[in-house]
């Protein structure tokens, strides 16, 4: 496992992380077999959410693996706050007891990482920064970051906030491929010229945050795996083709393609299958080509000027 020096911050974060939104209907022997699997591989960056499972992710994770003080060390604990039901909400006061209750369940008494989840319309800045401030002044939060936020969301948080926002989690993978199709379809008139998040991508490149892509084996949004899909007959023929010659699963390849990007992006994966973890790993060991690049870019229906 490679593994990323975190601009802005102490953090060095394995390349891939565990994402743990859905451990929460598992058994605790299941998780306890999916955790340390992935800390064997040398996955030591897992992404929660206060959300999954409604609390139930963050709780079996703890519970499961008897969180001592000896392996938290040995572990990037992140988790997300925002998302309530019906609304989302960054005031000061939800954040600041979202992180207590992620704390409680997660039997730590820090978090490395704390994420805005997702747009708050009625954001008030100042408030995020107040929290942000007492939640790095107490202990409880050493970096912060955002999801699915554009630049000058992310610009008006930085005119409050103090702290730098050192992660952006964005949904990517082959198939959803927007901030990268509108970077190569510049000034043409076609839709995948249309620059749909505001340059997000270079953005973040140029400001050292670090795009945690979601949601790297789905298309659409949440309708299904493309990886032995019907629908994406030809990308799973490259894909196949090209994860035979490199000796390695197709997820690694998926994986592999995303990691293959110059802005040293950490994926997350979200898969409950131990065996899962082993495979998508060996994408880290896996460099492609640039033609095997825009192969697969190619073949999930992109168009090349």
């Amino acid at each position: 496992m490679k593994y990323l020096k975190i601009p802005h911050s102490e953090l060095n974060a394995s390349e891939i992380s565990l994402g743990c939104m859905r451990i929460w209907n598992l058994s605790s022997s299941e998780v306890s077999n999916l955790i340390h699997t992935a800390l064997d591989e040398g996955i030591n960056f897992f992404d929660h959410a206060d959300i999954y499972g409604e609390g139930q992710s963050e709780a079996i994770f703890s519970s499961a693996l008897n969180l001592t003080p000896a392996l938290r060390e040995k572990m990037l604990l992140q988790s997300k706050c925002g998302i309530r039901k019906g609304y989302f909400d960054f005031s000061k006061e939800h954040i600041l007891e979202a992180v207590d209750g992620s704390l409680k369940r997660l039997r730590t008494e820090y978090l490395d990482v704390l994420l805005l989840h997702r747009p708050d319309a009625l954001v008030e800045p100042e408030e995020v920064a107040e929290a942000f401030t007492i939640l790095q002044n107490n202990g409880k939060v050493k970096y912060f970051g955002v999801s699915n936020q554009n630049p000058m969301q992310i610009e008006l948080l930085k005119k409050f906030v103090k702290q730098d926002i050192i992660f952006n989690q964005l949904q990517l993978s082959i198939t959803n491929t927007g901030m990268i199709k509108s970077g190569i379809n510049v000034n043409m008139e076609i839709d995948a010229s249309i620059d749909r998040d505001g340059s997000i991508l270079d953005y973040c490149r140029l400001n050292d945050i670090t795009i945690q892509p979601w949601s790297p084996f789905q298309y659409g949004f949440f309708e299904g795996v493309f990886l032995d899909n019907p629908k994406f007959p030809e990308l799973n023929k490259v894909i196949n083709n090209i994860a035979s010659l490199k000796g390695v699963s197709n997820t690694a390849i998926a994986i592999a393609w995303l990691l293959r990007h110059p802005a040293h992006m950490q994926p997350i994966v979200g898969t409950t299958s131990a065996q899962r973890v082993r495979d998508i790993c060996k994408a880290s060991d896996v460099i492609l080509s640039r033609p095997e690049w825009y192969e697969i870019y190619r073949a999930a229906g992109n168009k090349l000027p």
